[in-house]
């Protein structure tokens, strides 16, 4: 007995003894992801400026995603590449899928800069690429300038693996659902602005010839003026990089080290330590056994086929609305395609924000999504016969068709990002959490990701790169398909 007492007293005065090596150990002068952590312990409220940082960086990486598409078959005409009509889907296709393949080809690689130079470094490099390539674009000449132009601008546009990981170590542990949620929120925002964008300000002078003259550059170059004014904005979120923290953990032998690694090595003289080493060894294991979970792997695999869906539709769409009459379009102009998807991402970001979080709650998250499933074949079986519509009727009907579509489209990615996230325990981060995960989570357990802060950025970008190939290798064969079926009248007709 008495022996016990002393181990267990010598144990409690070694205890606090412990804690000071580890801070020690922990803590290293000149080591940004240390300052910062220790601001972190000395400030408990939610990091407000440093969170605006992220969104405006995200918001601005986001826009020359969602710009495009309103502008993009007019562009496509305009370059003369497309011998007759019908080609010219075929040919948006393939400047559609220059910015994802050259995401996907460069998404592991950024993270594994990021996870060695720092997360600052790469946020800054993927907004100077947006100001310079995104520019460029808008003054292409030639069809070819603009795929190298978007696919340079995906290849060093790397940041939506490291935004991921840096918006979760910004801040304290229980403000990183909130830190990751503006990522997907910026993106929300970017749906109603980028549409926006691309619908009012490409062609200025036609639309607006009492401010844009025809021998002015905006003449020249009538996609010009969305790309310039995305840029401008982010030349502004560029300079509101210069007050962002580094959070990697970096030393003075300019080695990268793992915080587990470094709490593994003083965690050897605490019998709880060693615990949590054999438990984090268990966690490895059950790592290698992810793709043995059906669970996971079918919500990982329904992501993949909805996030296609979701892409094919946002590119066809565009496509099928500016076509002609003839083909069985609509006739659209870039301005009101714009304005179409405009008020379906404002109507998404209210749907997320205050309807979703009521239905999952109630209703759970299966049942909605397969309603959403089988809805969005039943709506979409009915846009072709939207080509008999005209006037007030015609918009009516195709923007709440669209709305629909959208919020359909949301029920089904945001129920299959919480199906992942709470397949396992402690999962490998695939996919980053929607806004409305969040807002979700607030009011149930919600799962985190274990891994070391080191290797964060590659783990998101596994995921990132998935969802950019989803994006980029079917787009130019989902466009000639859609603009096939125009020319070998494939389309249904109706009297």
């Amino acid at each position: 007995m008495a022996a016990g007492e002393r181990n267990e007293s010598s144990a409690a005065v070694a205890a606090p003894l412990l804690a000071a090596a580890r801070e020690r150990k922990l803590c290293k002068e000149g080591c940004p992801g240390c300052r910062l952590d220790e601001i972190n312990k000395s400030k408990t409220g939610i990091p407000y400026l440093n969170f605006f940082y992220v969104w405006v960086v995200c918001l601005c990486a986001a826009l020359p995603i969602q710009s495009l598409f309103p502008y993009l078959y007019f562009m496509i005409r305009d370059l003369e590449v497309a011998k007759q009509e019908q080609d010219i889907g075929f040919y948006a296709g393939f400047v559609g899928a220059a910015y994802f393949l050259g995401r996907t080809i460069s998404a592991v690689p950024w993270g594994i800069f990021a996870d060695k130079y720092g997360r600052k470094p790469c946020i800054v490099i993927s907004i100077l690429s947006v100001i310079v390539f995104n520019t460029l674009f808008g003054l292409s000449t030639t069809y070819w300038m603009a795929i190298v132009t978007r696919g340079l601008l995906g290849l060093l546009c790397g940041i939506l693996g490291p935004i991921k990981a840096y918006a979760s170590e910004v801040c304290r542990k229980e403000h990183q659902a909130l830190g990751i949620s503006l990522v997907t929120s910026s993106r929300a925002i970017a749906l109603v602005i980028g549409p926006a964008i691309g619908g009012f300000l490409a062609q200025p002078t036609k639309k607006y010839p009492n401010l844009f003259s025809e021998e002015s550059i905006f003449g020249r170059f009538p996609y010009f003026l969305p790309c310039f004014v995305i840029s401008v904005l982010a030349a502004g979120a560029c300079l509101a990089c210069i007050w962002l923290p580094e959070t990697l953990h970096m030393y003075h032998d300019d080695k990268v080290e793992a915080i587990e690694e470094m709490e593994a090595q003083v965690a050897d003289s605490t019998s709880e330590d060693r615990k949590a080493k054999q438990s984090g060894s268990g966690r490895m294991a059950s790592t290698k056994n992810l793709l043995k979970n059906w669970q996971l792997m079918s919500a990982i695999t329904l992501y993949c086929v909805f996030s296609l869906h979701d892409t094919a539709y946002l590119e066809i769409f565009s496509l099928w609305a500016v076509s002609s009459r003839k083909y069985r379009g609509l006739s659209f102009t870039s301005q009101e395609v714009g304005t179409v998807l405009a008020i379906s991402g404002f109507g998404v970001l209210v749907y997320q924000l205050l309807i979703y979080p009521l239905l999952a709650k109630y209703a759970g998250l299966v049942k909605p999504f397969r309603s959403a499933a089988v809805l969005s074949i039943l709506l979409l079986a009915t846009y072709p016969f939207m080509a008999n519509l005209y006037g007030v009727e015609l918009k009516v009907l195709i923007n709440i068709a669209s709305l629909l579509k959208n919020m359909f489209a949301a029920t089904i990615t945001i129920a299959c990002n919480i199906l992942q996230n709470t397949a396992v325990v402690c999962i490998i981060c695939l996919i980053a959490f929607s806004l409305i995960h969040f807002c979700y989570v607030l009011t149930s357990p919600m799962k985190t990701c274990t891994g070391t802060r080191t290797k964060g950025c590659r783990k998101w970008y596994i995921c990132d790169s998935d969802v950019n190939l989803q994006s980029s290798s079917p787009s130019s064969s989902r466009n000639s398909v859609f603009m096939g079926s125009e020319e070998h009248n494939w389309i249904v007709h109706t009297r």
